[in-house]
Parts: C-alpha cells; structure tokens; sequence
C-alpha cells in the first residue's frame, strides 16, 4: 500500500473553505468528513483535512497561526502543463482566493501561486518532464 499523506489545516468558515476548493474542481471524502472537519481529495494519496479553528486547537498546545500575517508553510500541487497552472490559479482567485506571488517563470519550470480564503499560501507548479528526466531541474 502507497503512503498517503493528510495535510491539517485550521480554517475559520469550513462551508466557504469546502465551496473553494469545489470550485477548483476537488472533491471530499464524505466518510472522513462532519460539521468540524472535511476531507478534501486531492489524489488517491492526498488528502488535506480542513478542520475548524476550534477543533484544530483540540490537536494542538500551540496557537494557531495567522495565515494573514506569518506563512506556517507554502503547500505546492503539481500540474500537468503550463495551461493548468494559469487555469487553477486563475479559478482560485475567481473563487474568492487573493493574490500572492508574481508567477515565476525558469523556462524548465513555470509557477503560479494565491491565497486560499483563510489566507495559507498555495502554489501550482509545472515542470518539463525531459528536464526532471535530464537532472536540469
């Protein structure tokens, strides 16, 4: 069996968390998902728990940080071309995402990131495969 991953995230509105990423086309897992936390899918090996503030800090000793002000951590999904980055990014900021970086454009790798609604900073990253293959990356 594949290691899997399940990435928490605090958020402070789950219904304006999980209408977001249904406009970026993802879906949920309805078995590990309640009125506290949903199970956002983003393949059969990723998995990001969006779980209110209040039930976070049941995990937790430490404050949560304020995506406004700090970056906790940059959360980076792949995408199969340039197009699908731009594509993504554009529907994020469509769908009530704010803007973050300038894109970033290396010829071999092209980029693009925003904000979701509670601020934690996204990025969606494309990469020529010869040069991934070819170790120019």
């Amino acid at each position: 069996m594949p290691q899997m991953i399940f990435v928490n995230l605090p958020v402070k509105d789950l219904e304006a968390s999980k209408n977001f990423f249904g406009k970026l086309g993802y879906g949920f897992n309805p078995q590990f998902s309640d009125e506290t936390a949903a199970c956002l899918i983003i393949s059969d090996t990723i998995f990001f728990m969006l779980i209110t503030e209040s039930r976070f800090k049941e995990f937790t000793k430490k404050e949560i940080a304020d995506a406004e002000k700090t970056t906790e951590a940059i959360l980076c999904l792949s995408a199969d071309s340039r197009a699908k980055v731009d594509e993504m990014a554009d529907a994020a900021l469509a769908s009530g995402g704010f803007p973050a970086n300038a894109p970033m454009d290396e010829g071999f790798m092209y980029s693009r990131s925003f904000e979701d609604p509670d601020r934690h900073l996204w990025e969606v990253m494309w990469m020529d495969p010869a040069a991934v293959e070819g170790g120019q990356a």
